[in-house]
Order: C-alpha cells, then sequence, then structure tokens
C-alpha cells in the first residue's frame, strides 16, 4: 500500500508539473483582464480617459439618488437582457439537444455513404458564425429573402414577414439561426457516446422483440446520460454568452439584446467602462452560479444512476 501511495502522489505531482505552463498562460490570458473587469465594475470608469477614476463602491449594482434606485440591479434593460439571454439558451439548447440526438442515432445506423452525410452534416457548424449569420440574415429580409419567397409560394404566409425586425418573430429567428448551426456540434458528441457503446444491450433486445423506441429510452439515453449532460453544459455556456449572432441578425435591439449585448453597449456606445464592467462581472456569475448547478444536478444523477 505505501508503494501504491507512493505511486500515487508521483502521478500527482507530475500531472501539476505537466499542468503548471498551461496554468500560469491561462492565469495571464484569462485570469489578469478578469480581475481587472471586477475591479472596474466598482469605479467610474470611462472608455474616453480609462486611467483616470475613482472607487464608488456598489453604485454600479445599487446606486440609490434621491430615493431612486439607478444602478444596474435596477435598470429595466439589464433584466431584460437576462430575460433574453435565459429564454433563448433554455430553448436553442433544449431544441439543440433533442434534434441533436436525432441526428446522432441516425448517423449512427449502417447506411451507404454514411461517411459523406456525416461530413456534409457538419458544414453549418463549421461556417463561422459571422458568415452564417450576414448568410441568414440576406435570407430572412422581407424584401428579397428567399424564406419568404418560399413560405408565400407554398401560401403559407400571405404577405412578407420582417423576421429580424419584428418584435414577435425576431428572437425567434435568432433561436432558429442558433439551431441550425449547433445542432452538429451537439450531434457530434452525442454520436462519439453512441460509438463507445456496447453491441450486446443492443442484440440481446433485437433477440427478446423490443421495440427500438423502448430500448432507446431504457437502454441507449441512461447509457449515453453523461456524455448528454456535458454536451448541454458546454451549448449552454456557450448560449449564455451570445452576442455574435444576435448582433449581426437585429443590431443588438432591445428585443433580443443579450447580457452580453447590454455590456458591450454600455462599455462602447456609452463609454461607460465602469458599468459596462459591471455587468460583465454579473454576466460571469450568472454563468458560473449555472455552470455549478447544472454540473451538481448532472453528478448526482449519474451517481444515482450508477448505484442502482
Amino acid at each position: 500500500m505505501a508503494s501504491q501511495s507512493e505511486l500515487t502522489r508521483t502521478r500527482v505531482r507530475s500531472a501539476w508539473l505537466f499542468l503548471l505552463p498551461m496554468l500560469v498562460v491561462l492565469a495571464v490570458v484569462a485570469g489578469w483582464p478578469l480581475l481587472r473587469t471586477i475591479w472596474f465594475g466598482f469605479t467610474d470608469a470611462k472608455l474616453s480617459s480609462p486611467g483616470n477614476y475613482k472607487l464608488v463602491g456598489l453604485s454600479n449594482y445599487l446606486a440609490n439618488v434621491d430615493g431612486r434606485w439607478i444602478g444596474l440591479l435596477a435598470n429595466k434593460v439589464w433584466w431584460l437582457s437576462v430575460w433574453n439571454t435565459v429564454w433563448f439558451s433554455l430553448v436553442s439548447v433544449a431544441l439543440e439537444t433533442v434534434l441533436g440526438t436525432i441526428v446522432a442515432l441516425v448517423l449512427n445506423a449502417n447506411f451507404k455513404g454514411r461517411a459523406i452525410v456525416r461530413a456534409a452534416v457538419l458544414i453549418p457548424w463549421a461556417i463561422p458564425t459571422i458568415v452564417s449569420a450576414k448568410m441568414w440574415l440576406w435570407m430572412l429580409n422581407d424584401q428579397f429573402g428567399v424564406l419568404n419567397h418560399i413560405l408565400m409560394s407554398l401560401h403559407i404566409i400571405s404577405s412578407p414577414i420582417a423576421w429580424t425586425a419584428n418584435s414577435q418573430t425576431a428572437m425567434w429567428a435568432v433561436i432558429m439561426v442558433d439551431v441550425w448551426k449547433t445542432t452538429p456540434f451537439m450531434a457530434l458528441l452525442i454520436l462519439a457516446a453512441l460509438q463507445m457503446m456496447p453491441s450486446d444491450c443492443y442484440e440481446a433486445a433485437k433477440v427478446d422483440g423490443i421495440h427500438p423506441v423502448k430500448v432507446f429510452f431504457k437502454v441507449t439515453l441512461p447509457l449515453i446520460r453523461p456524455a448528454l449532460m456535458v454536451a448541454v453544459v458546454f451549448r449552454a455556456l456557450d448560449a449564455l454568452r451570445i452576442f455574435d449572432l444576435i448582433y449581426v441578425l437585429t443590431s443588438g435591439s432591445r428585443d433580443t439584446i443579450s447580457m452580453s449585448g447590454f455590456a458591450r453597449l454600455q462599455l462602447v456606445d456609452f463609454a461607460k467602462t465602469g458599468l459596462g464592467s459591471a455587468a460583465a462581472t454579473l454576466l460571469f456569475l450568472v454563468i458560473g452560479i449555472i455552470t455549478v448547478l447544472a454540473m451538481t444536478v448532472g453528478k448526482v444523477r449519474v451517481s444515482e444512476d450508477a448505484s442502482r
């Protein structure tokens, strides 16, 4: 036991030794800007003179002037951006998980030309976000967009719809484009989990004549749940940081503004470095809390399944 314990300690020391350069680089590249952003959130810094500022404490968050709360947490646009971001994340990640699972199951089957189909499915994900957003902006145009032309040809709509300018359809247009682009990413991660599953379970189920749908919910889904949870967490983190897609499609309008868009609005358009940094700090906290909750719930579920 002593030799085994010493071997374990040696492996741990070696692991930290190999990780040390990466941790140093990460601290310099990510840690220092993060700390600076948090620090500026407690100041009245302006973009025009970032070195000339003074500490204002929690005023950017909880400022109270003449009995009126005017801090970030009392800003209606900020809470609207929080709602837009959470709604976008919930709907888009849910749709991408369901569609990604379906696509992964199809790609996992044996059929002629499977390799070509797998490569074709990844094309939307491989296209840069700005390029795909601009492409969809043209297709969703109310005057010459191909989507309106197709829907009117099929007599589904009677007049063109301004998909990205209408407050009722703008967010759904953003979600549709995001689902089109990111579903292949979810499918790729889920497909990797399916490829590692043992075939004995399926052969036994086939011999017993069990319906494929029941096999999926009783066998496939429990086995791929850990990988599925990782895919959902990764995608949720990316969705909560959404900025570029919304900004290109809707120019960051109030109907679709995200938390990242709000922070950019304060930092760049209004030149309020302090308030923008406070918004970015809150965004960081929201993402951190959701990540911890998701990982905790996922860990509990996996542990429960293992015990059963």
